[in-house]
């Protein structure tokens, strides 16, 4: 017992010099804090709804919806050209007489002729009808009657082509002839253009085939009319596609009431595939591809909430989301490299802006 009592003695002076020695050297320095990470500064934008429009581009000629080079049909004479050059016409109105002196003096003489046949042809009738004449003189009478008929309507077939008509409602060009000039048939008189509607025909790759079908809209740009832009509509798609090419061909009518599109004019088309009047719409370069998935940087609370979104049409560096965000939500557009998710982040002002 003795013994114990020395060692418990022992054991308690040791203790009493150990803390002794702590209190001499004074409280232990105290360990620092986590700081917080400097919030990542990062240009954005929010989403806006807009309509947004999805084109198939190509170029073309602009075409009369239908042209025709006027000819005549016989020779003679011009005496009269009633229509001037480069003004509209109406379907049958008069372009050009010629001198019909001869064919109307043969349309004279076929029914002088007709006449006397169609008074022979029923004297004969009332002859046989009377047992006073042959059945054989009735009816060379009445085969001389069909004959002067069809004599009658040629030489007035004849000189109705006399006068030069339009074929239908359109401009004509510059008269190739003036009043005196003798013409033969098929000589070249003056073009005819129907402008309105005009006609475009164009091509487009043969992988756009699936996009393009009658009735879409189409717009026109054509550089002679910087500014100005005209819609018109698809009227038919080729049903075969250029083996060499490798393009469908396409072709599409505009109106044109103020005769501004011209035939031969070169043009710029853009073919509406697809047309979302109330799109959700980011830029294209906040959308991150991660593997076979798509996502953007929300700035939510100021920090960068990584965000899956599914899109739909992409047009000129802008693009729908159809799903993952709603108008109005703010979405990192540079300094995607440097963010973390969950990570703080500072929105710069636009460039131009002062601020922060």
């Amino acid at each position: 017992m003795r013994a114990v009592r020395q060692f418990s003695m022992r054991l308690g002076r040791a203790a009493a010099l150990a803390g002794a020695l702590a209190l001499a050297s004074g409280p232990s320095p105290a360990q620092p804090l986590p700081t917080q990470a400097a919030p990542t500064p990062v240009e954005a934008q929010t989403a806006t709804v807009e309509p947004i429009v999805q084109s198939v581009h190509a170029i073309g000629t602009l075409r009369a919806n239908q042209a025709i080079v006027v000819r005549p049909e016989i020779a003679g004479v011009v005496t009269q050209i009633p229509a001037r050059d480069s003004v509209r016409v109406a379907q049958g109105d008069v372009l050009f007489r010629l001198d019909d002196s001869l064919y109307r003096a043969e349309l004279g003489q076929a029914q002088a002729s007709l006449s006397l046949s169609e008074r022979n042809y029923q004297r004969s009738v009332d002859l046989l009808a009377k047992q006073a004449g042959t059945v054989v003189a009735r009816d060379a009478a009445q085969s001389k009657l069909e004959v002067d008929r069809a004599t009658v309507a040629l030489a007035r077939a004849r000189l109705d082509k006399s006068t030069i008509r339009a074929a239908f409602a359109g401009m004509i060009g510059l008269a190739k002839v003036d009043v005196g000039a003798y013409v033969t048939i098929g000589q070249d008189l003056v073009t005819l253009d129907e402008v309105d509607p005009i006609r475009i025909d164009f091509d487009v790759p043969e992988r756009f085939a699936r996009f393009v079908s009658a009735g879409q809209t189409v717009r026109i740009e054509a550089d002679a009319l910087p500014g100005d832009k005209f819609e018109g509509k698809i009227d038919a798609v080729s049903p075969r596609v250029d083996p060499d090419a490798r393009t469908l061909g396409i072709r599409a009518r505009v109106p044109n009431s103020g005769g501004r599109l011209r035939p031969g004019l070169f043009a710029r088309v853009a073919v509406i595939v697809d047309r979302r009047p109330d799109a959700v719409v980011i830029p294209e370069q906040a959308i991150l591809p991660r593997g076979d998935k798509l996502f953007v940087y929300r700035v939510v609370d100021g920090k960068a909430v990584l965000t899956p979104i599914v899109i739909g049409l992409r047009v000129f560096g802008r693009a729908e989301i159809v799903e993952g965000l709603k108008s109005g939500d703010m979405i990192i557009t540079a300094g995607h490299q440097k963010v973390q998710p969950d990570g703080p982040v500072t929105v710069l002002p636009p460039k131009g802006q002062a601020g922060g």
